[in-house]
């Protein structure tokens, strides 16, 4: 009888099993565009800052404008140091009155502070302001929204 061939054959070599170390190319990509995503969302929210904290004054503002003395000339005194975190102190922080408002106007404001709610922010702090305080709100809102700290 013959012996079985097979029997004489060696066992197959196994290869090492496949390191998790150093991770393909593909996967440090992976990483690189996190980073570069974490990075940006941060100096973005970072940069939105001063924004979300007007915005969240001005709600503040609207919700308790009746227990709030002088609403009016809280409301100015909020976009004034808003304008300031937005352009230099030169440009902004002298203005009063009309050229106040005329800087509102050119920066976003759309003429609406000169000839619409935005007129009450000249007489507002010495007279009660009644329902045109709503509006005025809402175009301090949307002038915050429009500009954004350069810094």
């Amino acid at each position: 009888m013959m012996e079985d061939p097979l029997a004489a054959l060696r066992p197959l070599h196994v290869p090492p099993p496949v390191s998790w170390w150093p991770p393909a190319p593909g996967w440090w990509i992976v990483v690189l565009l996190i980073a570069v995503c974490i990075i940006l969302i941060y100096r973005y929210r970072k940069q939105r800052a001063a924004q979300r904290a007007a915005l969240n004054e001005l709600k503040w503002l609207a919700n308790n404008q009746n227990s709030v003395d002088q609403p009016v000339a809280r409301l100015n005194q909020l976009l004034k140091r808003y304008a300031l975190t937005c352009w230099p102190a030169k440009k902004v922080a002298a203005l009063t009155g009309q050229s106040w408002l005329d800087f509102l106007d050119t920066s976003g404001g759309k003429g609406r502070f000169s000839s619409g709610p935005g007129r009450l922010l000249l007489a507002g702090p010495y007279r009660e302001a009644g329902t045109d305080l709503d509006e005025l709100i809402d175009l301090a809102r949307q002038w915050i929204k429009t500009n954004m700290p350069k810094k």
